[in-house]
């Protein structure tokens, strides 16, 4: 049945999601691997129950404030492309195209292979044949493993769903989303009615707070243990690059995040309690290959829970990354329009109306991420720079309200300016000890979004003379020290 021109935007992309869709995004995205993953990590670094879940808590409380400060950007900005658009009208179209160049190198493909390589990891608990030190190609050091070669199918798998249309994507994310979520309050109701160990508890709340001076160095222990909880947090902000295919955007989007946010927020918290009423903190510490979940679900219900906690964290995965690929190539396809990436990534499938060469132009990078490093690396890569940009965005909150004080926001982020200025300086801090304690990857990630200038200024429509570049600079400067007054 052909579209009517409601159903399509004037850039041709079709308005197929609506409010559970929107939800289901949020939430889809969020939850991959990590939460039952990376606790084992977490407790390794804080050493102590209790900061284990303040890591977790203050993580839920950066994102929730976060996702509330998007969603007056999104309420004023309904369009595709979402953060891009953002950064573009606050900042001007150099910081947004480093949002987008680093989106497309480490943020969203680095993420979509990560995950990819954990769905695999998982699979290899039924097929043993699925492993990294199962090898099939391998000259000098290099080469490609059957972990690897599963990762890149599922990767092609979901791009092929989503190039169909954004309604066939839409009920995958849907139908994984709430499996997985299942999964997740079956693991919690189970662990708390059924699987509490009085050793573990004793262990773990008699000596909640093991470890946990209230001094520098504990804050800078937490912040660099955030990592694994700050990426098994990510990806809420997707659903705003799907803006331009969402039904009443102005309503929905920020709706959706709010409540995506909040439901994975409590969910991951209240799985950690689980944890530890199941398992001692070393044990929590020690879980083979990380596998926390797992662990844990086999004391609750015996052998028979591993294999079927392992087929939840695939579903799991396979959810995310279908999240991840169908919001992802919205961002390009944005950029496109702009002038500022390939032209050919704006164009959409005739039929379908989707980013389709978008879409393949993020598996293609992507199937070449999960052959870079280890699951943790790309973890780390992706980390400094989703915080730096989520810390110029919120930025962007204060910048329009004063450059744009006439545009419309029929939401405004709740507890402006505190909540919003209280981000930015913990995810500042956060980024300085990242600098400081795991320089080997986030020097790494900075560079990265440097090298995005001279590829900018190579790239930016040459219609554009470098007069009217400079002229736009300085009326944006006028705008902001009259608005600051």
């Amino acid at each position: 049945m052909a579209k009517t021109g409601e159903d399509i935007v004037p850039a041709g992309l079709v308005k197929g999601l609506g409010l559970l869709d929107a939800t289901t995004l949020v939430v889809g995205s969020m939850i991959g691997s990590g939460i039952f993953i990376v606790s084992a990590d977490i407790a390794r670094q804080v050493r102590s129950p209790g900061l284990l879940i303040v890591t977790w808590v203050v993580t839920a409380a950066l994102t929730l404030i976060a996702a509330l400060s998007y969603g007056e950007l999104a309420s004023a900005m309904p369009q595709a492309g979402g953060q891009y658009v953002y950064l573009r009208e606050a900042f001007g179209p150099l910081s947004g195209f480093l949002y987008g160049w680093t989106l497309f190198l480490v943020i969203q493909t680095g993420t979509i292979a990560a995950v990819a390589v954990a769905f695999a990891k998982f699979a290899g608990v039924f097929f043993p044949a699925i492993s990294a030190e199962h090898r099939l190609l391998g000259v000098r050091g290099f080469g490609i493993n059957t972990q690897q070669l599963v990762a890149m199918a599922m990767l092609v798998l979901l791009t092929w769903v989503n190039s169909r249309g954004v309604r066939t994507g839409a009920l995958v994310q849907n139908t994984f989303t709430f499996a997985k979520v299942a999964a997740l309050l079956g693991l919690v109701g189970c662990g708390l009615l059924l699987g509490r160990d009085p050793q573990a508890v004793a262990r773990n709340f008699g000596n909640f707070w093991q470890n946990a001076g209230w001094t520098f160095t504990t804050i800078r222990i937490v912040g660099v243990a955030m990592v694994g909880a700050l990426f098994a947090s990510d990806a809420w902000n997707n659903v705003t690059f799907t803006a331009g295919e969402t039904r009443n955007p102005r309503r929905n989007v920020p709706l959706a995040l709010a409540i995506g946010v909040g439901i994975v927020s409590i969910v991951y918290i209240a799985c950690n309690f689980v944890y530890l009423s199941v398992l001692p903190l070393e044990a929590i510490q020690n879980a083979p290959q990380d596998r926390v979940a797992t662990a844990a679900a086999a004391v609750i219900l015996g052998p028979v829970a591993v294999k079927a906690m392992a087929a939840a964290i695939m579903i799991s995965t396979f959810g995310c990354l279908n999240g991840m690929i169908l919001a992802g190539a919205r961002v390009y396809y944005a950029m496109a329009l702009d002038g500022l990436f390939f032209s050919p990534v704006a164009k959409l499938h005739p039929q379908h109306r989707t980013p389709s060469v978008s879409l393949w132009v993020q598996c293609a990078w992507a199937c070449l991420l999960t052959l870079s490093g280890t699951y943790s690396d790309l973890l780390d890569y992706v980390i400094f720079a989703v915080l730096l940009f989520y810390i110029l965005t919120i930025a962007a909150v204060f910048v329009l309200r004063r450059t744009r004080p006439e545009m419309e926001r029929p939401y405004r982020a709740w507890g402006y300016p505190v909540l919003p200025a209280a981000y930015i300086a913990i995810a500042g801090l956060i980024e300085v000890l990242l600098l400081q304690y795991k320089p080997q990857y986030t020097w790494w990630g900075l560079r990265i979004v440097l090298l995005g200038v001279p590829v900018y200024y190579a790239r930016r429509p040459r219609s554009r003379p470098i007069s009217v570049v400079l002229k736009e600079k300085l009326e944006w400067g006028i705008r902001y020290l009259r608005g600051s007054r």
